[in-house]
C-alpha cells in the first residue's frame, strides 16, 4: 500500500491524531487562517496547545467537516 492510500485509510477511519497548523487547517479548507483563528470555537474545533501555539488534531478536522457536510 502506498503512502496514499494510507493516508485514504486513516482518514477513512475518522483521520489521525496528526497535529496541523492553523495555515494547514486554512490551506486544508481553501480559507484564510485569520478565518481559523476567529471561527475555530464557533465551529466547535477543538485546539490542542503546544507552548502557546494553536494546534488541531487532523482527525477533529475531518470529524467537522463529517458533522457539517456528511
Amino acid at each position: 500500500m502506498g503512502t496514499d492510500g494510507m493516508v485514504g485509510a486513516i482518514l477513512m477511519q475518522g483521520g489521525s491524531y496528526r497535529l496541523l497548523t492553523p495555515a494547514e487547517v486554512a490551506d486544508w479548507l481553501k480559507v484564510s487562517e485569520l478565518t481559523i483563528k476567529n471561527k475555530y470555537r464557533a465551529w466547535g474545533l477543538r485546539p490542542q496547545k503546544v507552548g502557546r501555539l494553536l494546534r488541531f488534531r487532523e482527525r477533529d478536522v475531518v470529524a467537522y467537516l463529517e458533522r457539517k457536510y456528511g
